[in-house]
């Protein structure tokens, strides 16, 4: 009795947890499909270039967040890198971001006009590992992928990362340098 009452209480208070605003107010969730997914995440008919032409129309950076189930990293960016208000205010004002599964099975048109199944795009854009954001942006008239974070880093470079992008500095420098520039006195 006294362990499915404890069961009980932890399974409420992971719940609380999970739903709960962080300090911008904005709830880290766990979704239907076991993803971790943010409520100010693009609700997307995955079409990729649409989604990049309504990013570009509110003045945004667009990027893809890929997960998978059970990823430990990708549960620590919602529940501690995007708790911090910081960068999960930084993240939410700059960037449209559409949220897929790297072994997800729904029809997805990528930005190329390719349409596959989560799985096959993750495939398709070389996507191995979970989290990894790729950054959209234009180049010679075409929309491709400019950056990529894959995994985590720590959280200073990781906000930095979303800045480098939002700034347009990957058409002059590489994130490394750019990195270093900004930290230079």
């Amino acid at each position: 009795m006294d362990t499915r009452l404890n069961r009980r209480r932890f399974t409420l208070a992971a719940g609380a947890v999970l739903l709960a605003p962080n300090a911008a107010g904005a709830a880290t969730r766990l979704g239907d499909d076991g993803l971790y997914v943010q409520d100010w995440y693009i609700e997307s008919f995955l079409d990729l270039a649409e989604d990049f032409a309504a990013a570009k129309a509110a003045g945004k950076g667009f990027a893809l967040q890929w997960s998978q189930r059970g990823c430990p990293l990708c549960k620590r960016l919602h529940t501690e890198y995007f708790a911090d208000p910081a960068i999960e205010t930084y993240v939410r004002d700059h960037f449209n971001i559409v949220h897929l599964d790297i072994f997800g099975a729904r029809e997805v048109m990528g930005v190329d006009g390719v349409t596959l199944s989560e799985k096959a795009l993750a495939g398709h854009y070389a996507v191995r590992a979970t989290p990894t954001f790729q950054f959209f942006g234009v180049r010679n008239g075409r929309v491709v992928e400019v950056a990529r974070l894959p995994g985590l880093l720590p959280k200073p470079e990781f906000l930095a990362m979303f800045r480098y992008v939002e700034a347009g500095a990957y058409d002059n420098s590489g994130f490394e340098a750019w990195l270093a520039a900004q930290k230079a006195p």
